[in-house]
């Protein structure tokens, strides 16, 4: 449970690894990317995966009444990409992100290092989710998987989550790449 100090530059990349397609004409370029999560990442709200060397070889962000994994405010996004730039990515940003669910556990983003997957790694931290959830009183995880990550979907569905709605970006397709984002659930 948690990071350590040394772990937020390696979180942040995994995170830039698994989002950075969909979010680098928001984010990019990378350095500024990385310096922007390095900074906001929650080190109180991921499991990480560790290989037997104690490298981070993985991370499963969520979301609480508290905070998030991966967010920050305008704020953040000032001091990485300057007034201008961190005014329009804040928008952007503000409007893709989703809610915060008071009545089910929220993932914040699973990310496995690309030469890990495979593996087994997501569907542990997708296991240790769901005893976190437990733990904390849930009775449910939710999930939220664009429309185009067949993978992480067929990864959801074996572990029993199951899709119950679908909704669209409208014109933010354009810039993040994908049409609709569907929200998975699996009680625990």
């Amino acid at each position: 449970m948690g990071l350590e100090p040394e772990q937020r530059e390696a979180a942040a990349r995994l995170y830039w690894q698994a989002f950075g397609g969909k979010l680098e004409r928001v984010m990019g370029p990378e350095p500024l990317a990385l310096r922007f999560l390095a900074r906001v990442i929650r080190d109180d709200h991921v499991i990480a995966a560790l290989d037997a060397n104690g490298a981070l070889v993985g991370v499963a962000g969520f979301k609480t009444p508290r905070g998030a994994f991966a967010a920050g405010g305008f704020r953040d996004m000032q001091a990485v990409y300057g007034r201008f730039g961190g005014a329009w990515r804040a928008l952007l940003l503000r409007l893709l992100h989703g809610d915060i669910d008071n009545e089910r556990f929220l993932l914040d983003g699973i990310c496995v290092a690309r030469e890990r997957r495979g593996e087994g790694i997501g569907s542990a931290l997708l296991v240790e989710i769901c005893r976190e959830a437990v733990r904390r009183g849930y009775r449910a995880v939710r999930l939220d998987v664009v429309d185009n990550n067949w993978r992480a979907q067929a990864l959801y569905r074996r572990l029993g989550f199951v899709a119950v709605q679908s909704h669209g970006i409208g014109l933010l397709r354009l810039v993040f790449g994908f049409s609709s984002a569907i929200t998975m659930v699996r009680p625990v």
